[in-house]
């Protein structure tokens, strides 16, 4: 018999299904990760621009990777909290261990593939000079700890789902902490420790991220229901593994499509000058501030429509999203009257050359049309995700991101010398277009089709 943690009692479960109990730990969290990416902004801002341009795009095929590695973490994560919401608990135990060994095959392999290839990945950027090799030196040291990521991914999507997100933005917290600490020693040389600048980054990163995962680990015992036994690592089956992938793959592969695009924007943007390419860096980094809560509030409304949808409550899932939403759109908003005003002061923290200001400035006043369209594809794209319906906004993508958005930056950029804000104008556009259509997606009801448990109505034997 499966040994069974039974300690949850209604006022636990009741929070489960409370947004706001989800959301919180999970705007943390993310606000975390994202302040790891901006401490290293930060203090490789101080040796110079060219070091920051040559991590942010070593970062681009960092993010892509980190994403191929979703498909797993993600696929599980809804696959899981359908269970769950079905009561079926050993099943999501079972799901919760293939999540683990397929992710850390397949960050195996991208390690490998950043070790030998990275260079030559980054030649083709147009990347010349120092930028080149910062940005190759950045990249072998993170690129080639990718699995540790990839471990991480799973077990942190895992650990959300059970409802313990404080658990998994507290493990956040200590890694960002050790991230810090580690750029403070190593990039500039404290502590005895050699000045290592870029490389120094990187380790301070893979270094983190390694103890996260012992962590993880022992967090991955502490919140399942149902003990994960060693066997659920070494077999895997053959329909749990089809229904992560049946979510993993269309989520992954939409997000790396879009992560894929922003990379052919940068592209754009050498052709722009050093100074538009820092600026490019710097303003995405200020703008990720703005989607922080719709991320959030994204993420958190997934685990719950996820239970909903598993346990056959699916007009209650249709209504939360709704809320949600409003919520996201609003927060959004205040968000980006914040950045607006303080646009200038706020890129006079990365650098203090004025052209580079000028230029992040300029695009930061474009987020009231591009960062309200992304909100609400956050929060409808997440829920359809965690209805089940993954392909849908994969399809639309496709159109959208690659046959619209692609040709009109290059329009924009190149032809009416828009510069930098012609960029940020063809991503407003795609996100714009999809919302609509994703907003008719999920008031269609046509994702209640796509559940991934079979609705038998039967008590489940936890001993069985």
């Amino acid at each position: 018999m499966a040994a069974v943690h039974t300690t949850d009692g209604p006022v636990e479960r009741s929070k489960q299904f409370n947004l706001f109990f989800l959301t919180w730990p999970i705007f943390l969290e993310v606000f975390l990760f994202m302040l790891m990416g901006i401490a290293d902004t930060f203090m490789l801002s101080a040796i110079s621009d060219n070091a920051v341009s040559g991590v942010g795009a070593a970062n681009q095929y960092l993010v892509i990777a980190i994403l191929i590695l979703e498909v797993i973490g993600n696929g599980a994560s809804i696959v899981v909290a359908q269970y769950i919401g079905s009561r079926k608990l050993i099943e999501a135990a079972k799901i919760s261990a293939h999540a683990v060994t397929l992710n850390l095959l397949v960050g195996l392999v991208i390690s490998v593939t950043f070790v030998f290839f990275g260079d030559r990945m980054l030649e083709r950027l147009n990347l010349t000079g120092d930028i080149l090799v910062f940005a190759q030196s950045y990249l072998m040291i993170v690129g080639g700890g990718i699995f540790l990521q990839a471990i991480i991914n799973s077990l942190a999507a895992i650990v959300r789902v059970h409802g313990f997100t404080k658990a998994a933005m507290l493990v956040s917290l200590g890694m960002n902490v050790i991230h810090i600490a580690g750029n403070y020693a190593l990039i500039f040389g404290h502590f005895g420790l050699p000045e290592m600048g870029v490389q120094g980054a990187a380790i301070s990163s893979v270094g983190s991220r390694a103890i996260a995962v012992l962590i993880f680990l022992w967090l991955l015992y502490r919140v399942t229901e149902v003990r994960i036994e060693l066997k659920y690592y070494l077999t895997l089956s053959k329909e749990y593994v089809a229904k992560i992938l049946k979510i993993g793959i269309p989520s992954a592969m939409e997000q790396v499509m879009y992560h894929t695009c922003q990379t052919i924007f940068l592209f754009y943007a050498t052709y722009l000058g050093a100074e538009a390419l820092a600026a490019r860096q710097y303003a995405a980094n200020i703008s990720m501030f703005i989607y922080l809560f719709a991320i959030a509030i994204g993420m958190g409304t997934s685990i719950i429509v996820g239970r909903l949808v598993g346990g056959n409550r699916q007009d209650e899932a249709y209504q939360r999203v709704w809320k949600s939403l409003r919520w996201a759109i609003g927060a959004t908003l205040v968000m980006v009257a914040v950045i607006i005003l303080l646009r200038k002061q706020l890129m006079g923290l990365f650098t203090v050359d004025p052209e580079i200001i000028r230029l992040g400035a300029n695009v930061l006043l474009l987020s009231i049309v591009l960062e309200t369209g992304r909100t609400f594809n956050i929060v409808l794209i997440n829920s359809l995700r965690a209805a089940g319906d993954a392909k849908y906004p994969l399809w639309i993508g496709m159109f959208s991101m690659v046959a619209m958005s692609l040709p009109l930056g290059y329009w924009f950029v190149f032809k009416l010398d828009l510069g930098l804000a012609g960029i940020w104008l063809a991503i407003a556009a795609d996100e714009w277009l999809r919302a609509v259509i994703m907003y008719f997606r999920w008031k269609s009801r046509a994702w209640e089709k796509h559940s991934l448990v079979k609705q038998d109505y039967k008590e489940q034997s936890i001993g069985a």
